[in-house]
């Protein structure tokens, strides 16, 4: 990565850490927007990264923190990013910064409207709780959910439910 690229982005990432650190956070119950806005997104790589255009006009790539949903040539790959795509395509979007990955990524919490994308993906059953990255245990009770009631994926026959994680590591 270039200097100066990664230098704006350095920059970006500690003013959205700081602004999000700096609000209040909103309960459960309010509905006013969460996180910090960051700008709007203009691709859906697949199912939990996206890339937005900030107000400073600069392309960034996202991927969605604490979560994990199959490759796009996995089994309900299509499906996720599809399902991602319907919640933030075209759509401005507020993130809760978690961290940089090694790829240059933000890794935060999506939120549209004040509502937790990271979270819908989880309840809908498109996206397994990332846990070796999990912060919100809650995200543990949305994935039982979907599996009890058989939701996206977990309607899918229990050979081709495997974790991203484990999928790549065997492809």
């Amino acid at each position: 990565m270039r200097a100066p690229y990664r230098f704006i982005l350095l920059v970006l990432v500690a003013a959205l850490s700081a602004c999000g650190n700096a609000a209040p956070r909103a309960s459960d119950d309010d509905t006013s927007a969460r996180g910090t806005p960051a700008g709007r997104v203009i691709k859906v790589s697949d199912g939990d990264t996206v890339t937005i255009l900030t107000p400073e006009h600069q392309k960034q790539r996202i991927r969605l923190a604490e979560i994990d949903t199959p490759e796009r040539k996995q089994p309900w790959g299509a499906q996720a990013q599809r399902a991602l795509s319907s919640r933030v395509a075209g759509r401005d979007i507020s993130l809760s910064v978690h961290d940089i990955d090694r790829y240059g990524r933000v890794v935060a919490v999506v939120y549209v409207d004040g509502r937790d994308v990271n979270a819908e993906l989880v309840q809908a059953g498109h996206a397994w709780v990332y846990r070796r990255y999990l912060k919100r245990p809650e995200l543990l009770d949305l994935e039982a959910d979907a599996r009890r009631h058989k939701r996206g994926l977990w309607a899918l026959p229990a050979p081709e439910r495997i974790p991203p994680w484990q999928w790549r590591a065997a492809h």
